[in-house]
């Protein structure tokens, strides 16, 4: 797959004018701004991250000391067996888990100082995900399924459609608008929720085994994309256990027993 022609890209994808290193008034979460402050601070840090889950003799340690930085404009590749801890760091790192210790920085702001109405605010603006598994609404059409992050995140009714439009024309799909999953292939399905997962203009975008589920044609069209996402600004964070996958980003990391092992 060739790369996405520059008349398909959206514009600036996340390195709009904020003051600082926060996410605006957290009292008032309309207030977030949607976009990495400037600066040196990065994306995503975590320091010093321990997570447990159970207690007592079923206790288990997933992450152990961990210490991880996403800059700006990184594409990392975190890559480990099962059970090292990639995808639980993943869940912190997207807001969707809390650490048992240690501290985890989003853009600067300390993550674990947010209530739950906050990091769900946070989820749907600062974050873009894509899953092994699509997670497609099957009564929606790709259009719709696209714009759905933009209603939560207060845009404009008039400027969904264009925008969403724009995101699947973006990664080839300008010609699926109408067709509802069940109508799209597994690899255009994958690509239907990119479109949805850049659509806020996150600062990260997080994908975790986003090929998995695809075949070598595919996988490698899928890729394609993330290159060029990453070629004009998102910051993209991998998680995969597959060698070639890892192979495509500019930085690779791997897990072992909760924590970096190089």
């Amino acid at each position: 797959m060739a790369p996405l022609e520059a008349s398909n890209r959206i514009g600036p994808l996340h390195h709009r004018d904020i003051p600082a290193p926060v996410f605006g008034s957290l009292a008032n979460p309309a207030s977030l701004p949607s976009a990495a402050a400037t600066g040196s601070v990065p994306v995503a840090e975590l320091l010093h991250v321990d997570k447990i889950y159970g207690q007592g003799e079923a206790q288990v340690k997933a992450l152990d000391n961990l210490c991880l930085r996403v800059e700006r404009g990184d594409y990392l590749a975190v890559m480990g067996t099962s059970g090292s801890g990639k995808s639980t760091a993943m869940n912190i790192i997207g807001c969707l888990d809390r650490p048992s210790a240690g501290t985890y920085r989003l853009n600067g702001v300390a993550v674990e100082t947010l209530s739950d109405d906050q990091l769900a605010d946070v989820r749907n603006r600062e974050l873009g995900f894509v899953f092994q598994q699509f997670h497609l609404l099957p009564q929606l059409t790709a259009i719709e399924n696209v714009i759905l992050p933009m209603i939560y995140a207060g845009v404009p009714s008039e400027q969904r459609r264009q925008r969403a439009r724009q995101a699947l024309e973006r990664v080839g799909l300008g010609h699926r608008l109408d067709n509802r999953p069940n109508q799209l292939s597994g690899g255009q399905q994958q690509r239907v929720a990119l479109a949805r997962a850049i659509i806020n203009q996150p600062a990260l975008l997080l994908a975790d085994e986003p090929t998995g589920a695809l075949d070598s044609r595919t996988t490698e069209e899928v890729l394609a994309i993330f290159d060029d996402l990453n070629a004009q600004g998102i910051t993209i964070l991998l998680v995969t256990h597959e060698a070639e996958v890892g192979a495509r980003a500019g930085r690779v990391v791997h897990f072992r027993d909760g924590r970096v092992a190089d």
